[in-house]
């Protein structure tokens, strides 16, 4: 059976997104099993449509989850929603980049997609 074919990363229009963040956000994740909190990593940027997370054990494309986090100030929100992964970088000693993984956010509520979006705006 074939998979769903995914659309190719140079095919999406540029999206803004917040670089080279001054502190890297801490992502978690809501555990079904417990309901503790669990540390997942850190958001290295972020954008309206999704966002960047540095792991060493990044999760394959297609994985759907909950993630938590925080949005620092002036946002000073705390976001919760459904992501998936597009795409997942390994660690590699021959390469300088994070390993980790492209998410894009499923239903990442409309007032903060904007408010992420301005906020990208001001850095601009």
């Amino acid at each position: 059976m074939l998979g769903k074919a995914q659309p190719i990363a140079e095919d999406w229009p540029p999206a803004n997104r917040r670089k080279d963040l001054r502190k890297p956000l801490l992502v978690l994740r809501a555990r079904l099993d417990d309901g503790r909190k669990a540390f997942f990593g850190y958001a290295k940027n972020i954008s309206c449509s999704g966002m960047f997370i540095a792991s060493v054990n990044p999760r394959q494309p297609g994985e759907q989850f909950e993630v938590e986090l925080t949005l620092p100030a002036p946002l000073n929100l705390a976001v919760s929603c459904t992501c998936e992964v597009v795409w997942k970088r390994s660690f590699s000693r021959r390469s300088d980049l994070d390993p980790g993984m492209g998410l894009r956010f499923l239903d990442l509520p409309e007032d903060v997609a904007q408010a992420i979006d301005d906020w990208i705006a001001q850095d601009a």
